[in-house]
C-alpha cells in the first residue's frame, strides 16, 4: 500500500491523540491539527491523501470549511471523512451537501475507522492501487518501475520515475515545489526547492525526444501541472 498521509482535524485533545495513534498503528502518516485555521494552513504547504475532519471545531466547522474547500479546484477531489456526534438524517444529508466522501458518528470503532478510511482512498486513488498507470499513450509500471511511451522504454532515475508517478495519478492538478518536495521527496528529507526546477528541466528533456515535453507545464506564479489535454 502507498504511504498515504492523514490530515486530522479535531479540536478535542484526547480524540486528537487517539486518532494519530490508530492511524499510525495502521500505517498512515498523520498530521493533526485542531482547528480548520491550522488545517488550512497544513495545506498552503503539503497536499494529503485525505482529510479526517470533526464537525464541530471552533471559529469554522468542518463543514463550513469542507464547502470552501470543495470551491477550490485543487481541493476538489480530495477526499473528506467528517467525524460527528451528530447522527440525524438531515445532519447527514448536510454534510454530504457540502461534497464530503463520508460520513462516521461517534463513537465509532476504530477499526471501522481504518476500513472506511482505507475504502475512500481506495475509491479515489485507483490509479496508485494499480501496478500500472495508464495515462493517454504513457504507461508506468510500478511493480517493474518502468516508463513507457507508445510501447518504447523510456530511460529515466529514480527520483524522476517517482516525480512521474505522482503527476500520472494527479493529472490536470497544479502544484507547488512545496507540495511536490513533500509527495516525491518526502518531508523528512531536506532538498532546496530549487531541485525541483532541475528534475523537472530533465524530465521535459526526456520527454521531448518523444514530442511529450508539453505533457509537464509551468503555471507561473505557482507551479507545474501534468496534463495530457490540449
Amino acid at each position: 500500500m502507498p504511504n498515504f498521509i492523514i490530515l486530522v482535524v479535531e479540536d478535542e485533545d484526547a480524540i486528537r491523540e487517539m486518532l494519530v495513534v490508530v492511524l499510525e498503528q495502521a500505517g498512515f502518516t498523520v498530521q493533526a491539527v485542531p482547528n480548520a485555521e491550522d488545517a488550512q494552513r497544513f495545506l498552503n504547504d503539503t497536499l494529503p491523501d485525505l482529510i479526517l475532519l470533526d464537525w464541530m471545531l471552533p471559529n469554522l466547522n468542518g463543514v463550513e470549511w469542507a464547502r470552501r474547500l470543495r470551491k477550490e479546484p485543487i481541493y476538489q477531489e480530495l477526499p473528506i471523512i467528517l467525524l460527528t456526534a451528530r447522527g440525524e438524517e438531515e445532519d447527514k444529508i448536510r454534510g454530504f451537501g457540502c461534497g464530503i466522501d463520508d460520513y462516521m458518528t461517534k463513537p465509532f470503532s476504530p477499526r471501522e475507522l481504518v476500513a472506511r478510511l482505507r475504502a475512500v482512498l481506495r475509491r479515489s486513488s485507483k490509479h496508485q492501487w494499480s501496478p500500472q498507470i495508464i495515462v493517454g499513450d504513457l504507461t508506468l509500471d510500478t511493480e517493474q518501475h518502468r516508463l513507457m511511451i507508445s510501447d518504447k522504454v523510456v530511460e529515466v532515475s529514480p527520483t524522476e520515475f517517482r516525480l512521474m508517478q505522482f503527476f500520472m495519478t494527479h493529472p490536470d492538478k497544479v502544484f507547488n515545489r512545496t507540495q511536490l518536495l513533500d509527495q516525491v521527496w518526502g518531508r523528512s528529507v531536506y532538498i532546496e526547492e530549487r531541485t525541483v526546477d532541475v528534475h523537472i528541466r530533465r524530465l521535459r528533456k526526456i520527454l521531448e525526444a518523444y514530442g511529450r515535453e508539453e505533457l509537464v507545464q509551468t503555471v507561473r506564479g505557482f507551479g507545474y501541472r501534468f496534463s495530457v489535454t490540449q
